[in-house]
């Protein structure tokens, strides 16, 4: 097998199970740390609701698992065409 061979095996042993982890992760995120609706919510300003500490901790993950997931899937995608 040559170097690139390899790299394309790497990496897709990589990034499969990392898209899926991620894809999960992200469900996970949108169904535990979505903040409930309740009257603290509505006392926030629309332009510092993300001062809310639920909304703010649901916005950071949900972005960091969203672009994990991007990136694996990427990957795979580089691997299978290139």
């Amino acid at each position: 097998m040559t170097l690139i061979a390899y790299i394309k095996v790497i990496t897709g042993l990589i990034a499969a199970p990392l898209f899926l982890i991620s894809i999960c992760a992200y469900i996970y995120v949108q169904l535990r740390f979505k903040p409930k609706y309740d009257d603290d919510l509505d006392e926030y300003y629309h332009e510092f609701e993300d001062q809310h500490p639920g909304l703010a901790k649901y916005n950071k993950y949900s972005q960091i698992t969203f672009t994990v997931a991007v990136i694996a899937a990427l990957a795979l995608l580089a691997v299978t065409f290139i």
